[in-house]
């Protein structure tokens, strides 16, 4: 069998050899006693970058958005996120569960855009209603096709919401992403927002850890809640390092991954039963339509022939590049899927 070439998602990449060595050097601590130097060095690193005051490492994004949302809603508040947001669709209802924190949404369109006005009258003051404390926006929207958010569509939102008295929380688990794509910093993206989150372990290519990024008053009362959860570390400097490697040298490179998306959408766009707008691919992330075939049964098949995507419904693929795929080998991706979908009828895709 060929080497698999894994569209899944950009969270499969893998260690590169001088991350692993970082790692393996880490100077460590215990983080729950706030004393490990990687993890502290990585934090504040992660603040600057981003252009907040302090930072919060941990294990994930959900756990990052989930704390986020722990800390600025109390029992029985409400959040509005997009009707698209991973908030809502991946994140295990945590906000609701843990924290009774209802979940109103306002409409994602299919390039993941907010009407500020429609979160304007989406806000609740309470009694009876819930309060609206927060509003979250993504940057990229994941769902609506690795979409790039500009930094004056983030502001005119936050200005309602401030407006209003509520915050406002970025999921930027890609927003590095999202700021290669606009050709601004993401410090100017985050900058209308009270809190963002961001992961190293999507484009970034380090293999765990998220980070939360806010004012230093809201990141210790985080850092109390991140531990009520589980998050608590001890010799997170191993892991930390690793993160603190991807920030300082995968950032840069992050374009070539985008130019590989487009490649792969440009080249899907020729195939046969294959729906996509090639022209709306901002990042690393490439959705697109079946007609005429099974997804399920093209999905199978191209894993057969060593090349893995997956997908948000029946129909609906999707394809993601990074690190560990070379141009080279989204063309060869490229040619297994006009092999695939060239040998499918709708007869046999069917059975």
């Amino acid at each position: 069998m060929s080497a698999v070439i894994d569209l899944r998602s950009d969270t499969v990449s893998r260690p590169t050899d001088a991350m692993r060595r970082a790692m393996a050097a880490a100077e460590v601590g215990d983080d729950v006693l706030g004393d490990d130097p990687t993890v502290r060095r990585l934090e504040a690193a992660a603040a600057e970058r981003i252009g907040k005051e302090a930072a919060l490492y941990v294990p994930s994004g959900t756990m990052a958005n989930l704390v986020s949302l722990l800390t600025h809603c109390g029992r029985g508040d409400e959040a509005i996120v997009g009707s698209e947001s991973h908030i809502l669709h991946h994140e295990g209802i945590g906000a609701p569960a843990l924290g009774g924190i209802s979940l109103r949404t306002v409409r994602n369109d299919d390039r993941g855009h907010i009407d500020p006005v429609e979160v304007r009258d989406a806000i609740r003051a309470g009694v009876p209603a819930p309060r609206t404390a927060l509003v979250c926006l993504e940057d990229t929207q994941n769902r609506c096709g690795g979409a790039a958010i500009p930094a004056q569509e983030v502001r005119a939102v936050a200005d309602e919401a401030h407006a209003a008295g509520a915050t406002v929380h970025i999921d930027g688990a890609r927003i590095f992403n999202a700021a290669a794509a606009l050709e601004t910093e993401a410090a100017t993206l985050a900058a209308s927002a009270n809190t963002v989150s961001f992961c190293f372990s999507k484009g970034l290519g380090a293999p765990v850890g998220s980070v939360l990024t806010g004012p230093g008053e809201f990141i210790d009362r985080a850092r109390a809640i991140r531990r009520m959860v589980g998050g608590g570390m001890r010799q997170a400097g191993v892991i930390a390092a690793a993160a603190l490697y991807a920030l300082e040298h995968h950032v840069d490179r992050l374009p070539d991954d985008h130019a590989n998306a487009r490649r792969l959408a440009e080249g899907l766009a020729t195939l046969p039963h294959v729906r996509i707008d090639a022209g709306a691919v901002d990042t690393n992330i490439v959705f697109f339509e079946l007609d005429g075939v099974d997804g399920r049964a093209f999905r199978e098949r191209l894993a057969a022939a060593s090349v893995l995507c997956s997908g948000t419904g029946p129909q609906r693929v999707r394809m993601v590049t990074h690190l560990d795929v070379s141009a080279e080998q989204i063309e060869v991706a490229i040619g297994a899927a006009r092999d695939v979908l060239e040998s499918m009828s709708p007869a046999v895709a069917a059975s």
